[in-house]
């Protein structure tokens, strides 16, 4: 079968590898259709995340946001998983011994592995997944279906942050994962302000609901927020760039008792006034990944929402182009929004 393998940093290849053999017990055989390739594909693919990782995991198949259609079952595996089922795959495997674990808080763990860095993932034409995280999905293209892997990250996310129908909340960035916080938002009976520098991120996300605003800067975006929510400010702000400054942002635009939920992932430090925390008695929450709780909940979400989540989908490429299509992705951050590889 063809597979694309990363080898090395800043190295991938397309190239053919022994088929699996028949599935074992619990375990589904998948054939990816459609794999998004995100901001964590591309610090993996440029050695930025292999410490964060664990250390090298070259050479490895990368792809984590899987749509697929089940090509085989072993013994054991859930009657309504069946060969031909169109489905979406969770790409965490937690422990289940450790501390969040044992608290209820998979997504935590501290020994995740995750496909597409710890273990092989979708760039490939057949791949073995366990039972429990193949989630059957009824949409027509398998690129939605992969979209569920990031609808879940801001469905945890909204979830840690606790938002409420009727609430309020400012959505700094509008990458894939900020238009999927805004419409998950939305779908709970929430107002969603969106703000990003990218003009054309913005308009996306006022064309599917949101009030947006075009960020020049922390301080005009802070009354931007309070201006549409009311001077004390939203009650919840999540943060999905990572960018110092929006963080900053989030914590001075909320109200006091307000939420700020950290989903954006960085290697940067951040300086925030410690009296924006005890004055306004925020919690500051962070926000990793999703639990099957959550992956459950965004395969509804993106079954309902289909229309709005096939507009994220901004370039295609087939499997043996994945080199050039992680490669584009990279060198230009403002006009993709989310590229698909499509398989076989």
């Amino acid at each position: 079968m063809r597979a694309a393998v990363t080898d090395r940093v800043g190295s991938m290849a397309v190239v053919d590898r022994p088929e699996p053999g028949p599935p074992e017990r619990g375990i589904a055989l998948v054939r990816p259709e459609a794999v998004g390739i995100c901001g964590s594909d591309y610090s993996f693919f440029s050695g930025h995340m292999t410490e964060a990782a664990g250390g090298s995991q070259f050479p490895r198949v990368q792809g984590h946001e899987i749509g697929g259609r089940v090509v085989a079952v072993g013994p054991g595996v859930r009657p309504e998983l069946s060969a031909g089922q169109r489905v979406a795959i969770m790409p965490l495997r937690a422990c289940g011994r450790c501390y969040p674990c044992g608290v209820g808080r998979p997504a935590a763990c501290e020994q995740f592995q995750l496909l597409g860095i710890h273990l092989d993932g979708g760039l490939q034409e057949l791949l073995a997944v366990p039972q429990d995280q193949v989630h059957p999905i009824d949409v027509q293209d398998p690129a939605l279906a992969a979209l569920a892997e990031p609808m879940s990250v801001a469905v945890r996310a909204l979830r840690r942050g606790r938002l409420a129908a009727g609430e309020r909340l400012l959505v700094l960035g509008a990458g894939p994962i900020g238009q999927c916080l805004a419409i998950a938002a939305r779908a709970l009976g929430a107002e969603v302000m969106v703000a990003d520098p990218v003009a054309e991120r913005a308009a996306l996300a006022a064309q599917l609901g949101s009030e947006t605003v075009v960020w020049t800067g922390a301080d005009d975006t802070v009354a931007a927020a309070r201006r549409w929510a009311g001077t004390a400010g939203p009650p919840i702000a999540i943060d999905a760039t990572g960018a110092p400054a929006a963080v900053r942002a989030a914590v001075e635009a909320v109200c006091s008792a307000g939420r700020v939920v950290q989903v954006g992932m960085s290697p940067a430090e951040v300086a925030i006034r410690i009296g924006s925390l005890t004055e306004k008695e925020l919690d500051l929450l962070g926000s990793s990944c999703m639990d099957a709780q959550d992956f459950a909940r965004a395969v509804e979400l993106v079954e309902r929402s289909a229309p709005a989540l096939a507009r994220l989908v901004s370039h295609e490429f087939e499997l043996e182009r994945a080199p050039e299509a992680i490669r584009f992705a990279i060198k230009n951050p403002t006009s993709v929004m989310k590229v698909v590889i499509r398989g076989g």
